[in-house]
This record gives structure tokens, C-alpha cells and sequence, in this order.
């Protein structure tokens, strides 16, 4: 199937697909005409790789992943080597949360203050010399 075909079967953009061939997590044959030509491999693998990208992986962490992978979802075989690179994405995810809550908590307690002096005007400093 050309590309066209492909984006439709899947919804997902010609323009994504030629980034995932890119990143090499999609392969395609090439017409004598130049055109690219997906079997019907590529469905799974597609939705395969959207399912990984909503998990939070990167590209790099799908094409290492994606030989372990089977079915839509996909369910992932779990080699010593594929599980160390989960773990550590989640250690990185579980990083990138503690510092948004470090962050929510230093809002919340600017506006808490904020909201107990209670200044009328803003700026609060207006006219004051």
C-alpha cells in the first residue's frame, strides 16, 4: 500500500510516517516509480508505535523497544536489557513529576502569601515615594 493508504488505515499523518521511517521505526519498500510501498505489516506496526509514544518514550526508546514488541497494544517481551531501559524512563518520568510538584508547591505558597497581604492595587507599590 502507498502512504496514502497507510495514513488513512491508521490516521495517522503521511508526514508522521515519514518521520517514523526516518527514526527507522517503520520500513518501506520503494516502487520502481520511487513511491513508497508499506505491506500490511505496517498497520500493526504503526499502531504499535503510537502506543509507545503515548506511553512517554522517545523515538530512540521505541526503535530499541519495538523487536520485543507484540500485538496493537503492544505487549512487550521482557529481555534483562529492555527492562532496564523502562526502568529507566520511568525513573526519568518519576523525576520530571517531583520537580512539577516542587514547582506547585512553590506557586501555591506564593499565592497563599499573596493572598494574605492583600494589597488592593497593583502594582501595591503605586504612588508610594
Amino acid at each position: 500500500m502507498k502512504i496514502g493508504e497507510l495514513s488513512h488505515r491508521t490516521g495517522v499523518h503521511a508526514h508522521q510516517l515519514r518521520y517514523y521511517e526516518a527514526q527507522g521505526l517503520l520500513e518501506a519498500d520503494r516502487a520502481t516509480n520511487g513511491y513508497r510501498e508499506y505491506d500490511e505489516t505496517a498497520l500493526l506496526r504503526v499502531k504499535q508505535i503510537r502506543h509507545l509514544l503515548a506511553a512517554g518514550l522517545s523515538s530512540e526508546d521505541i526503535a530499541y523497544l519495538l523487536p520485543c514488541a507484540i500485538g496493537e497494544e503492544p505487549e512487550l517481551i521482557g529481555c534483562p536489557e529492555l527492562l532496564a531501559a523502562m526502568r529507566e524512563r520511568l525513573g526519568r518520568l518519576d523525576e520530571q513529576l517531583a520537580k512539577i510538584a516542587r514547582s506547585r508547591d512553590a506557586l501555591a505558597g506564593y499565592i497563599d502569601a499573596a493572598e494574605r497581604t492583600g494589597a488592593k492595587t497593583y502594582p501595591p507599590f503605586e504612588g508610594a515615594a
